[in-house]
């Protein structure tokens, strides 16, 4: 997913965050309002860097100032205290084909919220959404360091309350744009 990358936002006073690298888009937006272009995957992101980017260049969408990030989720959900499986459901007619990045750095853990019942459309991550990096300890990107530290706040109830729905741990990796083709930056940034 690419995102636009947000300083931390004044309302939430946390000391150590300087940014929010978080999954949900209530704080650092996605790229665009892009589940009408139809290109995403059964997990609501994409399968590469390039799809984004061609979405983009044939949409004129500015993608000069995103962050292209990499994420991958825990096989079980958290749902009303129980950990469960969870998948996208019978009704995409289309299996995911990720292509990992050959470069990531990982930058922490999110917590994403998950309403509706196996949906495979993040909603919120209650780091920076709810505020709860007020409370809890995070890196500087609004993320756990560890899964470990993830996983415990969720077994010990720090969530409880957020947000309702299902929550799921996603480890969120930064990664480098790939050059589309022979386009220039700008043509694939679209100015």
């Amino acid at each position: 997913m690419a995102k636009r990358v947000q300083c931390s936002p004044g309302w939430l006073k946390s000391s150590q965050v300087l940014d929010v690298y978080s999954v949900g888009a209530c704080v650092n937006d996605d790229f665009a309002d892009y589940v009408n272009y139809w290109k995403h995957n059964c997990w609501w992101f994409f399968d590469n860097p390039e799809l984004i980017q061609s979405l983009a260049l044939e949409n004129s969408i500015d993608i000069q100032d995103t962050k292209l990030f990499y994420y991958e989720v825990y096989e079980l959900e958290l749902f009303d205290g129980i950990w469960r499986p969870f998948s996208p459901g019978p009704v995409w007619p289309v299996q995911p084909h990720v292509t990992a990045p050959t470069q990531k750095q990982l930058e922490g853990f999110d917590i994403v919220t998950f309403w509706v019942e196996n949906s495979p459309a993040p909603e919120h991550s209650p780091l920076s959404c709810n505020g709860l990096a007020e409370k809890l300890s995070t890196n500087a990107h609004c993320l756990f360091d560890t899964f470990d530290e993830a996983y415990t706040a969720l077994n010990t109830g720090k969530f409880d309350g957020c947000e309702p729905g299902a929550l799921r741990i996603f480890a969120v990796y930064s990664a480098d744009w790939p050059l589309l083709g022979c386009a220039s930056a700008a043509e694939i940034t679209g100015v």
